[in-house]
């Protein structure tokens, strides 16, 4: 019999039969067991993955756990009774912090006697994150008679690596322990190859009456005898322990009432949005509170991760656009994730981690994994776009908060990114700024459409590196633009000239090389060639955004975007139904992202297609209205838009997902025209346009600078107007049609 004795002096006893694998490993998770929709909660960093009754299922393979540090703590959570899974009748997760389950019982008979008819117990599961998962089950008869109930409850944990759920295979992995059964407590516990032990403390109210193994699952039993209306409740605290950093758990009210006040001091923080258009609001405040949630902390600071479940991680190009999003609701969140990446910004040349000077990180992650050097994730760099979306956001920060202070802090970094565009980005000096890999564990495709087969010709052939992207190079033009203002701000006229030559070059040069005559619409990318990828996506809509279109080109581009083949009805395809890749089912070539609208729709208002614009921003609307909680999702399916029917789910999208929280901010700024200039204590309002299905629209307490605004807008006879019944500082409105 092995031992293994902690540093703390706790001694764990080798588990000799485990099979040193995870469950279900080598079994693709993608589609496999999405049957249903699943239930999601997180604070922090730890969330909780599982189906609608509340299990997780010892064989279930599409990632369901509870998780924390790219780490899955519980793999398996079954509650059972009398030897059967309880019946759901209702389930919510409308708090993103908390889930709320109701369930009843089947058919209880002893041989051929019907024991306990169906539907007499009631069983509600509460649960809620804060340091840890609490879990409270309450039992309650509805019979006219005393009944007696035998539940029982399994745990197991395999503590899987985040990338091995998703599917990568690992040459060893480390040693799992016999679980520990001390009166009303059990510990799991496993010794990662990164020599870090990792626990699943749980405790229970009460001492289970009876409890065994079975094929790798703990199985506690509790005998509960109820009186007719009478209630019993079972309380269970899951702690994840890491080494030897416990967090503390409050007590299960206490955490209720806790995450509650969190939340609601993060609202008053916010703009608080009213509209007339009910429904409207209901997707405003499911986006700010999912931000919200997605907030999540470590020891540099807080930033918000990209989604749940597969993405609750520091990323570059995630992080910062949900940030940018979400600048006129609240400024925080930008200053922390740009605080946090310049902390991370790449400081040498390592080919392993995609990294070079002055590069901003794609994706951090923690898990024994990274800790082991399996994956490059410490961080890794392997994203083209997350450079320019740096300097980007860092010049849109400045002109929501006009913190000079900020940016003069963090001028090294910013400059180490603009030579990280001209020196590493560009790199074979065409004027582009293109990617390749390096890395052997990397991403072969390094922008927001990062799958193997996003990026290919109108035959369907895959484009070979090193590639420059239509948008990658519109956000280089934009962050020069927008950092020449910047430095002229700083007082550095020199640097600031050289930038807005340098972007007026790239405009012209763009347009020249991926205009396409034939299309009327650019290129989805240049190859290692230098050949035009001529495949029709909505790429170059992003385009617009940024103003290096020409204005001859625009309205091409508007038009094709609109076309039945790109407008779904929903939004716009991320690939046209004319094209040779396109799929309405596959993650980039065919599907739904409302990110990618937002962005495109803040272009297409920005070149004055207010119309079309609308277009967009109602289809995403009604898209996030047919989904639970109002919530948009990473992506849905881009099947055509048809009566009555509603947008096709896509099986294994992100949700909550940060940029996709936050695009309905970025449509709503769009909407409303808002540009502030901080600095000079300016809020450009540009043609506002409310579109049909929203008469009137409130922002109260939105800040700019150091002052906060009350604004309302109004629509009638098709005129948008507004007022600022509220004023607090030095700001001044001016109105730009």
């Amino acid at each position: 019999m092995q031992k293994y004795i902690s540093p703390e002096g706790e001694e764990f006893i080798v588990e000799e039969q485990a099979t040193n694998r995870i469950l279900n490993e080598g079994i693709p998770f993608i589609i496999v067991d999405i049957k249903e929709p699943r239930l999601t909660i997180k604070e922090d960093d730890i969330f909780v993955y599982c189906n609608r009754q509340g299990n997780i299922p010892s064989d279930n393979t599409s990632g369901l756990g509870l998780y924390t540090s790219d780490t899955r703590f519980l793999s398996c959570w079954e509650l059972y009774l009398n030897g059967r899974e309880p019946i759901l009748l209702s389930t919510s997760a409308e708090r993103d912090y908390m889930a709320h389950i109701e369930l009843t019982n089947a058919d209880i008979s002893e041989g051929e006697q019907l024991k306990i008819p169906q539907e007499t117990i009631n069983i509600r599961r509460l649960r809620v994150l804060a340091g840890g998962l609490l879990e409270r089950i309450r039992f309650k008869n509805y019979n006219p008679v005393r009944v007696e109930l035998k539940v029982e409850l399994a745990f197991f944990a395999d503590f899987a690596d985040m990338f091995e759920v998703r599917g990568l295979r690992r040459k060893k992995r480390g040693q799992l322990f016999q679980p520990k059964l001390d009166e009303e407590r059990l510990t799991l516990a496993y010794l990662g190859e990164d020599e870090v032990l990792r626990r699943t403390e749980i405790e229970m109210s009460q001492a289970p009456h009876w409890h065994r193994l079975e094929a790798n699952k703990v199985i506690f039993g509790y005998k509960l005898v109820l009186e007719p209306n009478g209630r019993e409740v079972l309380n269970f605290k899951i702690s994840p322990v890491i080494g030897t950093d416990k967090r503390e758990t409050p007590g299960f009210n206490r955490a209720i009432s806790g995450q509650r006040r969190s939340y609601e001091k993060w609202e008053q923080s916010c703009t608080i949005i009213n509209t007339d258009n009910e429904l409207f609001n209901s997707v405003l405040e499911r986006g700010r509170n999912d931000i919200r949630a997605l907030i999540t902390s470590s020891p540099r600071g807080s930033i918000i991760s990209a989604g749940i479940p597969w993405y609750v991680a520091p990323f570059g190009r995630d992080s910062l656009i949900a940030a940018l999003q979400t600048l006129p609701l609240n400024q925080t969140p930008a200053r922390d994730t740009l605080e946090i990446l310049a902390q991370m910004q790449g400081k040498e040349i390592n080919p392993w981690r995609d990294e070079e000077p002055g590069k901003i990180m794609h994706e951090f992650r923690q898990g024994e994994l990274a800790n082991i050097g399996e994956i490059p994730h410490t961080p890794y760099y392997g994203s083209v776009d997350s450079t320019p979306l740096f300097l980007l956001v860092m010049s849109e920060y400045y002109r929501w908060s006009g913190d000079e202070a900020f940016i003069r802090k963090h001028k090294k970094a910013i400059i180490s990114a603009l030579d990280w565009i001209d020196k590493y980005g560009d790199i074979d000096g065409d004027g582009f700024v293109e990617y390749q890999r390096k890395s052997r564990r990397g991403l072969i495709n390094q922008g927001w459409k990062d799958s193997y087969n996003a990026i290919a010709d109108t035959n369907g052939k895959l484009a070979k590196a090193p590639i420059a992207l239509v948008e990658v190079q519109s956000y280089v033009y934009y962050a020069k633009k927008r950092m020449a203002q910047v430095f002229r701000d700083l007082g550095d006229e020199k640097l600031s000239s050289k930038l807005a030559q340098e972007a007026s070059t790239l405009k012209d040069l763009f347009n020249a090389k991926f205009w396409v005559p034939e299309q009327a619409f650019y290129a989805l990318a240049l190859d290692g060639k230098k050949q035009q990828v001529k495949t029709i996506t909505s790429n170059a809509g992003q385009c617009l955004w940024t103003g290096i279109v020409d204005d001859d080109k625009a309205a091409a581009v508007a038009r094709k975007l609109l076309d039945p083949a790109m407008f779904s009805g929903w939004g716009i395809r991320t690939a046209s139904k004319e094209s040779s890749i396109y799929n309405p089912m596959s993650y980039h070539n065919g599907s739904i992202w409302p990110h990618d609208n937002a962005i495109i729709v803040r272009g297409l208002k920005r070149y004055g297609w207010i119309k079309e614009a609308e277009h967009i921003a109602g289809g995403i609307f009604d898209a996030a209205i047919f989904h639970p909680y109002f919530r948009l999702p990473e992506l849905f399916c881009g099947f055509t838009r048809r009566g009555s029917s509603s947008p096709v789910e896509y099986p294994v999208a992100c949700s909550p997902q940060a940029w996709a929280a936050g695009a309905i901010f970025m449509i709503l700024q769009s909407i409303l025209g808002l540009t502030p200039n901080a600095s000079k204590n300016l809020l450009y309002i540009n043609n506002p346009t409310l579109p049909t299905w929203l008469n009137q629209v409130s922002l109260s307490n939105l800040r700019i600078g150091g002052s906060r605004i009350t604004i309302t807008f109004s629509r009638h006879e098709g005129v948008t107007s507004f007022t600022v019944p509220k004023k607090e500082g030095k700001m001044r409105i001016m109105m730009e049609e």
